[in-house]
This record gives C-alpha cells, sequence and structure tokens, in this order.
C-alpha cells in the first residue's frame, strides 16, 4: 500500500533532503509544500496521509497550518518539525510527535514510520 506524505517547510534545502530522505522508504510517495496555504490546500484535495510540517514558517507558520488541517481532517497524523531549543507546548497543538531540526537523514524515514506506525 503506497502511502503518501507531504513534507511543508519554507526552506526548499530542508524540503530536498528531507524529501530525498524519506523517500527511500519503500511504498511512500513525498510531495513537498513551501507554505502553510499551501499545506492546507493540498491536504483538502485528499491523498495526503501524513504530514512532516515546519513550526516556523512566514504567513502561515505551522501552528496556524495545524489548526486548519485539524478542522479539514482531524484523523490526519502531523510531526512537527523545529529548530527551536524550546518546544514546550508544540505537543499540546494536537501533533503526533515533535521532531527536531537538524535531523538525520539515514534514520529519519524509520523515526516516521515508527512515529505513524507505519510498517517501512
Amino acid at each position: 500500500m503506497t502511502r503518501t506524505v507531504l513534507v511543508v517547510d519554507d526552506d526548499p534545502d530542508v524540503r530536498e533532503v528531507l524529501g530525498l530522505a524519506l523517500s527511500v522508504v519503500p511504498d511512500w510517495r513525498i510531495e513537498t509544500a513551501s507554505d502553510g496555504r499551501e499545506a492546507v490546500r493540498r491536504c483538502g484535495h485528499g491523498g495526503v496521509d501524513a504530514v512532516v510540517l515546519d513550526v516556523e514558517m512566514p504567513g502561515y507558520d505551522g501552528r496556524r497550518t495545524l489548526r486548519e488541517l485539524e478542522a479539514a481532517n482531524a484523523a490526519l497524523p502531523v510531526v512537527l518539525l523545529t529548530a527551536a531549543a524550546d518546544t514546550a507546548g508544540l505537543l499540546d497543538l494536537g501533533a503526533l510527535a515533535v521532531l527536531a531540526k537538524p535531523f538525520d537523514p539515514l534514520s529519519i524515514g524509520l523515526t516516521l514510520a515508527r512515529l505513524l506506525r507505519w510498517d517501512a
């Protein structure tokens, strides 16, 4: 079963590295979005099984994006990604987990599979 993961980050380098790191996981299709507004639009069309969402972005930041995604589809698992040292309260927003930047590209796929409870 192919699953689609939407990677949302305003930094094109992070999108590329994370996209490549996750693309090696069997049966995962990786899509990317450069901001929260695009993520909400893309998730609204269906076909996204999980979202990896940067917290700090201009405009629709991760908090606002998460609220809008939950309002549209409460069952969609969202994993937050942040470079902030203080992550207190982020799980209270309703995300499945919070992962730190920088991340290990060699293990992030297995980490996400474990968090999502998907076989990798």
